[in-house]
C-alpha cells in the first residue's frame, strides 16, 4: 500500500492553540458522497480563554505562498496595553485556499524565536477557509521589542497543484487585570538556538527550560516515521532500527533530556485526505513543543561561557533527512543576584530499550513487525538563589509498544500503536507530574476496484497533578480522541472518485479550572453533530 499511494501522492511535502470552524452550523444534511466543497476545517479544542480587558492587536505578516520563498517583514511593540507586561497574548492565524493543493508544513519566527509551527489543511475545489488561535505569552519578553519577522508555508503551484495559500497572522495583547500579576509565570529572556546549537545563558539564570518543535515531515518516509520497519521486513518505508522514535536533548554531550515525539498524523495521511478534510487530527494544526526542564543544569551553564546544545532523534537511519527540531530556550532570572551558582549532583541514566521483532508473511497470512521500546532518565541539581539553595530533580520514563501488519504489495497496511511519556519535576517541596499516552490504531486496504478504505482512531491523553508537601494543589486531565472511516476510488480523477466518510472528535479538559466537553462530527464533508457537554 505504502509504494502504491506514495507514487500516487508524489510530490507532497508537509508543511498550530484552537482552530477555529467558519462553515454551515452543524446537523445538516450530508451528500450520499463528497462533493466539490465541504464544510471548512474545525476542531473540537477549546478557544483560547482571553481577560476582558483593554486588547490591542498587531499584524504581524500577511503572505501568499507559491514557493518556498519565506516572507520577512518588521514587527514593532505595541506601546499600549502595557508595554511588555501584557495579562494575555493570542496569536491568531486566518488562512484560506482553493483548487487543488497538498498538505504543507509551515512556521512564524519572531526575533528569531518559533511562535507558532503548523500544517494547513487540503482544499476544495470551490475553497477553504480556516483559523487557529494559540497563546504565545511565554514569549512575552520577545514581542515586548521591535523584531525581524519570518514565515514560510512551503508550497508548491503549477498547473497541477492550483491552489495558493494565503495567510494572515496577527497578535493581540491584553492589558493586565493588575500589575504585576503573572508576571513570576513568563520567562525573563528566550533564546531561540536557530542554526547553531550553542548557548550562552545569562550568568544569574535560576531556571532553564528548553522546547523544540519536533516534526517529523517532509513527504518521505519519517513522514510515516511510525510505519517504518528493519531492512530484513519487506516494506516500502526502511530504518534500520524499526520504528522506535526519541527526541534527545543534550548538553555539552551529555544527556540532559528524553522525550517521546507526538506521532502526528498530517492531512493527507494514512493515504487517505477525506478522512482530515473537516475534522484534522489531533496537533496536525497546533504543533506543540516538547518541553525539557534542563534546571539541574543551571549551574554548569551559568558560567558565562557558550555550551553545546543539541538535539537528536534516535532511530532516524543516519544521513536521512525528514526531522525538524528548532529550539528555543526559556530562561527565569533571579534579578537580585549577579551570578548564580550551582551543580549538578546526580544523572542516572537506564539502558535505551528498542527491539523489533519480524514475522514473514505467506500468501494471504500478513507480514509482522512487533517493536518494545523504552528509556529512563533522573538528573538532579541545584542553584544558590537569592532566596536560597533550591534543588531540582527531573525524571522521565518512556515507553513504545506497536504492532504493524502488512500483507504482500501492501494491499492491507495496519497499525496499533501506544506511546508512553512519564515526567515528574521536583522542584523544593513541589513536584509536577504529567503522565502523556498517544495512541493510535489505523487499517488502509485496498480492495476491489480499486476502492480504498481506511479506519483509524488517534489519542492524545495527558495526566497532570501538581503536589506541595504530599498536598494536592492542581490537576488536570486533557483527553483528545478522533475516529475516521473513508474510501474513495483510488487513481482516478477527483471527480471519479465517488468518496464517503465519516469523521469524529470528542476533546475532553476536566481539572481544577473547570470542564469542557465538545464533540464534532461529519458525514461526507458536512458537519452533522456539534454537541457540548458541562
Amino acid at each position: 500500500m505504502r509504494r502504491r499511494v506514495m507514487s500516487m501522492l508524489a510530490g507532497m511535502t508537509l508543511a498550530a492553540s484552537t482552530l477555529l470552524g467558519t462553515g454551515p452550523a452543524a446537523a445538516a444534511t450530508p451528500p450520499p458522497e463528497f462533493g466539490n466543497d465541504w464544510h471548512d476545517p474545525v476542531t473540537a479544542a477549546p478557544p483560547v480563554p482571553k481577560p476582558h480587558t483593554k486588547s490591542c492587536e498587531v499584524t504581524v505578516a500577511e503572505a501568499q505562498f507559491k514557493d518556498f520563498t519565506p516572507y520577512k517583514g518588521d514587527y514593532a511593540a505595541p506601546d499600549k496595553c502595557g508595554k511588555g507586561r501584557w495579562g494575555k497574548v493570542v496569536l491568531r492565524l486566518d488562512g484560506k485556499v482553493k483548487g487543488r493543493q497538498y498538505d504543507r508544513l509551515g512556521y512564524l519566527r519572531i526575533g528569531g524565536v518559533e511562535v507558532l509551527r503548523t500544517s494547513t489543511p487540503e482544499p476544495s475545489v470551490d475553497g477553504i477557509t480556516w483559523s487557529v488561535e494559540k497563546d504565545v505569552t511565554r514569549y512575552s519578553e520577545t514581542l515586548s521589542h521591535d523584531q525581524k519577522v519570518e514565515m514560510l508555508i512551503g508550497n508548491v503551484v503549477n498547473e497541477t497543484y492550483t491552489g495558493i495559500i494565503d495567510v494572515k497572522a496577527t497578535l493581540t495583547f491584553y492589558q493586565q487585570r493588575k500589575a504585576g500579576v503573572g508576571a513570576h509565570e513568563t520567562p525573563d529572556r528566550i533564546i531561540p538556538l536557530g542554526d547553531s546549537p550553542t548557548l550562552t545563558t545569562p550568568r544569574n539564570s535560576e531556571r532553564i527550560v528548553a522546547e523544540v518543535y519536533a516534526t517529523g515531515s517532509g513527504g518521505g518516509c519519517e513522514e510515516y516515521w511510525y510505519l517504518t520497519v528493519p531492512d530484513a521486513a519487506p516494506y516500502s518505508c526502511k530504518a534500520d532500527q524499526g520504528p522506535y522514535r526519541e527526541v534527545q536533548v543534550k548538553v555539552d554531550g551529555e544527556l540532559a533530556g528524553i522525550a517521546a515525539p507526538f506521532p502526528t498524523v498530517w492531512t493527507g495521511g494514512w493515504s487517505n485526505p477525506f478522512l482530515w478534510y473537516v475534522i484534522p487530527g489531533p496537533r496536525a494544526f497546533d504543533i506543540k513543543p516538547i518541553e525539557y526542564d534542563l534546571t539541574p543544569f543551571a549551574g554548569v551553564l551559568n558560567d558565562g561561557r557558550p555550551h553545546q546544545v543539541e538535539v537528536s532523534v534516535v532511530g532516524v537511519p543516519e544521513a536521512q533527512t525528514g526531522w525538524s527540531t528548532p529550539v528555543n530556550v526559556l530562561v527565569w532570572q533571579d534579578e537580585k543576584s549577579h551570578h548564580v551558582t550551582g551543580g549538578l549532583t546526580r544523572h542516572k541514566e537506564g539502558g535505551l530499550d528498542n527491539e523489533s521483532t519480524y514475522k514473514p508473511g505467506s500468501g494471504s497470512e500478513a507480514h509482522r513487525l512487533d517493536t518494545e521500546g523504552g528509556h529512563r532518565l533522573s538528573v538532579s541539581g541545584y542553584v544558590n538563589t537569592s532566596h536560597g539553595r533550591v534543588a531540582t530533580t527531573v525524571t522521565r520514563a518512556l515507553a513504545n509498544t506497536s504492532v504493524h501488519r502488512w500483507t504482500e504489495g501492501e494491499s492491507m497496511d495496519a497499525l496499533k500503536a501506544t506511546w508512553t511519556d512519564r515526567e515528574s519535576v521536583t522542584t523544593g517541596r513541589s513536584t509536577a507530574r504529567t503522565d502523556r499516552t498517544y495512541t493510535m490504531d489505523g487499517t488502509t486496504t485496498l480492495g476491489t476496484g480499486d476502492r480504498l478504505r481506511t479506519r483509524i482512531s488517534l489519542g492524545d491523553r495527558a495526566e497532570s497533578v501538581t503536589t506541595r508537601d504530599d498536598r494536592r494543589v492542581n490537576w488536570s486531565v486533557l483527553d483528545d480522541r478522533y475516529d475516521g472511516d473513508a474510501t474513495y476510488t483510488a487513481d482516478v480523477p477527483r471527480e471519479e472518485r465517488h468518496a464517503v466518510g465519516t469523521s469524529r472528535e470528542r476533546h475532553r479538559l476536566v481539572g481544577d479550572q473547570g470542564c469542557y466537553d465538545r464533540t464534532l462530527a461529519t458525514v461526507q464533508g458536512t458537519l452533522t453533530e456539534d454537541h457540548r457537554r458541562c
